[in-house]
């Protein structure tokens, strides 16, 4: 999926936000070179193949988005034999890549042994990477996603070295620290510090909310790979920029300006990918387009939140935004 001399765009995975629909509709323009699936937990049993065919739907259909953009499967958790006996399931579902989750800041995955706790451990990461690696085929890449450190930033340099030992194919890092969760300021030149270090691929992540965002981390860190997921939900036109500066859309970049009104189009988009995977439940719906539109108001140009925030349905939401777009257009 990720190859060293092949530009990437990756959809990151979000817990909760970026399930198969939003797969589906984020990676319908074709500016995704992959997606990876939220992450599954393996905690006191190994998964059967069931769980990956329940949380990730896409691998009834080959592993592909509907427009036939790879899902990659992320796992996480901190027993290497039953993180391997899980990535052997996951395969035998029909899942061709999987991802190993270092990363996750969130407090109740850290305090049992998952996420971004294993970075306080530089050889469980080669222990994990490496029993997943040896367990599924050869052809199939295993990947693993890292912050910086658990509290420090030159962590990185060790950790990442022992996911490359371990096998991994190639290996994501947000440029953050776990005890920053998401706050600022993001590290990108030690992702590059990293790149050079490594003879794999290693995706840059963190804080590209805009085109000139991406150009800076591309400056900082010289990569050729990058994975997005929040600054592609606030702004819908962002992926396809990025995807056209390193070559993944050929032809020339779209001059299209995102208008208040295409809003509408999209989240009936993500209507119809929730129908196709056979799960419709417009009250939850609501909920994920206000969760949308806010990430949109806090990151991006969306202005209309106020005059939507308080819709039920789906046609009162639409009904609102239809009337807060007509306002000020």
């Amino acid at each position: 999926m990720v190859k060293p001399n092949v530009p990437a765009l990756v959809l990151a995975p979000m817990e909760g936000i970026t399930d198969a629909p939003m797969r589906a509709l984020q990676c319908s323009t074709g500016a995704f070179t992959h997606a990876v699936s939220e992450f599954i937990r393996v905690s006191s049993d190994a998964l059967p193949s069931k769980i990956f065919l329940r949380d990730v739907p896409e691998l009834a259909n080959g592993g592909l988005t509907p427009t036939g953009v790879p899902v990659q499967i992320q796992i996480l958790g901190g027993d290497p034999e039953l993180m391997a006996l899980s990535a052997v399931a996951a395969c035998e579902a029909g899942a061709t890549s999987i991802d190993i989750n270092f990363g996750c800041p969130a407090k109740t995955v850290n305090r049992h042994d998952g996420g971004a706790s294993l970075l306080k451990y530089p050889d469980r990461i080669r222990g994990i990477v490496a029993a997943v690696r040896s367990a599924v085929p050869v052809a199939f890449p295993v990947s693993a996603k890292l912050r910086l450190g658990w509290d420090s930033i030159n962590s990185i340099h060790k950790n990442a070295a022992m996911a490359a030992e371990g096998g991994a194919s190639w290996i994501t890092i947000h440029a953050r620290t776990r005890m920053q969760g998401y706050m600022p300021p993001v590290f990108w030149p030690n992702i590059g510090q990293v790149r050079t270090e490594l003879d794999i691929p290693v995706v840059a992540n963190g804080d590209i909310w805009s085109f000139d965002d991406f150009r800076r981390c591309r400056d900082e860190t010289g990569c050729l790979h990058y994975m997005i997921g929040r600054g592609a939900l606030a702004d819908p036109l962002l992926s396809c920029q990025i995807a056209h500066e390193l070559g993944i859309l050929k032809g020339e970049s779209s001059t299209q300006i995102w208008k208040d009104d295409d809003w509408i189009p999209l989240l009936k988009g993500l209507i119809r990918y929730t129908d196709h995977y056979g799960n419709p439940q417009p009250t939850r719906n609501v909920l994920r387009f206000k969760q949308w539109l806010k990430l949109a108001r806090n990151h991006g140009n969306f202005q209309h939140f106020e005059g939507i925030k308080q819709s039920r349905t789906i046609d009162e939401f639409f009904e609102m935004l239809s009337t807060a777009v007509a306002v000020f257009a």
